[in-house]
């Protein structure tokens, strides 16, 4: 089966011109997968992320108050169930020092309202925890750089990393 040089000439351009468009859109998907940080290496360090909340899982409330201290707010929700919100910074909530008394460390300074970093929703049902959300107060969307107008500044909030909080209950013996 001959085809003939004269047919193969004609559509070799278009056949390639197709080509080139498809390698280009391939190409363009691969670089801004990259570039967005939800490319692959995004998806393992999140299904491969350690849950800093699992220990507590199943804690008494009166177990976590102990620990924690009194929450910043109580939300009470149907069917008895309750979410407890801590505000912190370091690496969870602890009981306060305790009033107006003075502190027994001289270089510590007292916190400010809104000096916390961190903020905890710790869901209690039938007096049990069963799920515990934590986030940082400067949480921002990894595609807020998008909205830059200056290309400089762009960049630098594309690749500046998001804000964290990890959570433990440091007082609580797990």
């Amino acid at each position: 089966m001959d085809l003939g040089w004269k047919q193969l000439k004609t559509h070799a351009p278009q056949g390639m011109a197709l080509m080139g468009v498809i390698l280009a859109a391939c190409l363009a998907g691969l670089l801004s997968g990259c570039a967005s940080g939800s490319g692959p290496e995004d998806a393992y360090k999140q299904l491969t992320r350690v849950d800093h909340s699992k220990p507590y899982i199943g804690m008494s409330k009166t177990e976590v108050l102990k620990c924690a201290g009194q929450p910043r707010a109580r939300l009470p929700a149907s069917g008895g169930a309750e979410t407890l919100v801590y505000h912190y910074s370091g690496a969870g909530p602890v009981p306060s020092g305790g009033g107006d008394k003075k502190s027994s460390n001289p270089f510590s300074k007292k916190k400010k309202k809104g000096d916390t970093e961190c903020t905890a929703s710790l869901v209690f049902e039938n007096e049990r925890l069963i799920r515990v959300s934590y986030a940082h107060k400067k949480g921002r969307s990894p595609y807020e750089w998008q909205g830059e107008k200056d290309p400089q500044k762009a960049e630098e909030m594309r690749r500046a990393p998001l804000p964290t909080c990890t959570f433990s209950l440091p007082r609580c013996l797990r």
